[in-house]
């Protein structure tokens, strides 16, 4: 068996029984039912990805910055240059990025995978080199990555969640850092959920009117490059990936997923959905951050749908495509506060509200216990 065929059939489902014990142990705590809010349904939910009432407590934390270029960034999607993801990768090692102080703030350790850098990078503390490919072909001219390298990429992120929660970590953050990676975002997007390039594609990380325009139209040409213009009904699930050896156990959604992640996802796009895997499959919690994050999800969510028990969503970006994926995972963001950074930032920030919500049931003492008289019925 394969690492991604192991990984998947290793994740196992919310326990609902374990929601309802959940469920009933908060409606019991020394407050008013439901006067937490949405932080009760993260407790309840947590506990039964977790099969444990209550949940452990998702801390520490560690981010994984998967970084990875496009070729796309040809076709004029960008202001930013290329070079700008191996700065931006020395940045994050050398502690300067927005995510590594928001990182320090919540007590979250920093790595970064470099799974598809245009260049080579040097070894150092912090870094994790598992090149696939130096950067992805130009997804509006046909399929970006071979479906052999999204398995390789797939197996990056299962790799590093496995050895982050080795290490101890308890609570995965996702993380991102790739120039012009939000267009392939717009086009998975598009095509797992059928939403039309126009209401999927944002600004990034700002762009005027003209190059926006550019954008919707190189995702639009993306789709039908790859006969993706329909979303997934037209999705060959016997082709690329039925055929590679050892992926025979791949079918219908999930060979699909797979076809759909290869044809228009980003390196980085694949190892962030290994990533959520990896750590569904070892009941840890997964963090999701923006828009390449909410679009990889879909990806994993394809493969083994019960992944998404296991994810928070972090905040809700000012993209508009991540509204879309989010409300077709079902996720409701913890943050919303119209950010469009990446690298984990959202997620970070969105940390402490998971430990608070998780921690008031190992906590809290409940109405018997208190000697506090519950309201009358």
């Amino acid at each position: 068996m394969t690492l991604l065929e192991t990984t998947v059939a290793e994740i196992r489902p919310a326990d609902p029984a374990v929601i309802a014990s959940a469920r009933a142990h908060q409606d019991r705590l020394t407050k008013p039912r439901g006067a937490l809010g949405v932080l009760e349904d993260v407790a309840v939910r947590l506990a039964g990805a977790a099969g444990h009432n209550p949940a452990p407590i998702p801390a520490p934390a560690a981010l994984a910055i998967f970084a990875g270029d496009h070729g796309v960034h040809a076709q004029g999607v960008s202001p930013w240059p290329q070079e700008v993801t191996t700065q931006m990768v020395g940045n994050f090692l050398a502690g300067g990025a927005v995510a590594n102080a928001f990182a320090a703030q919540v007590g979250a350790s920093v790595t970064v995978v470099d799974v598809g850098v245009a260049a080579d990078l040097l070894e150092g503390p912090g870094l994790f080199i598992h090149k696939v490919a130096y950067g992805t072909a130009d997804l509006s001219r046909g399929s970006a990555m071979t479906a052999a390298q999204a398995v390789a990429a797939l197996e990056v992120g299962i790799t590093t969640a496995r050895r982050l929660v080795d290490g101890g970590a308890r609570c995965l953050i996702t993380g991102d850092m790739g120039i012009a990676n939000t267009t392939p975002s717009a086009a998975l997007i598009c095509a797992f959920t059928g939403a039309t390039p126009e209401s999927a594609t944002g600004r990034g990380t700002g762009i005027d009117d003209e190059t926006h325009r550019r954008k919707i139209e190189v995702v639009r040409n993306a789709l039908a490059a790859n006969g993706l213009s329909d979303g997934l009904a037209g999705v060959d699930a016997s082709g690329d990936a039925g055929a590679m050896p050892g992926m025979e156990w791949l079918n219908g959604e999930a060979a699909a997923g797979l076809r759909v992640l290869a044809a228009v996802g980003g390196l980085e796009h694949a190892a962030i959905a290994g990533f959520i895997l990896g750590g569904a499959a070892a009941r840890v919690p997964v963090i999701l951050d923006g828009v390449i994050a909410g679009s990889a999800a879909l990806a994993a969510a394809a493969l083994a749908p019960a992944a998404v028990d296991h994810c928070v969503a972090g905040h809700r970006s000012a993209e508009p495509g991540h509204r879309i994926a989010l409300d077709r995972l079902g996720l409701r963001p913890l943050v919303d506060l119209e950010l469009r950074l990446g690298e984990g930032t959202g997620g970070l920030l969105a940390h402490p509200l998971v430990c608070s919500a998780v921690r008031v049931m190992h906590e809290v003492a409940t109405f018997d216990a208190a000697g506090v008289t519950e309201k009358e019925a």
